[in-house]
């Protein structure tokens, strides 16, 4: 197992930009047709969180290129 893969090391802010960037790629099915209030409410609450995200990233981008 190599050192970058030991469990409880911490990583750095370009590794985790890293991760966070391949996490965003979720394949998840959704039909309109069969959603719910709830349903509805959960895919903007999570579209929101992505942004926030998204723009967290990008400012770190920026933080560690400066």
């Amino acid at each position: 197992m190599a050192s970058r893969d030991k469990k409880g090391r911490i990583m750095t802010k370009t590794e985790k930009t890293i991760k966070l960037m391949s996490m965003k790629n979720e394949d998840v099915e959704f039909s309109g047709a069969l959603a719910d209030h709830e349903d509805v409410e959960a895919l903007r609450r999570s579209e929101a969180a992505d942004e926030r995200q998204l723009r967290k990233m990008e400012e770190d981008t920026w933080n560690i290129t400066e």
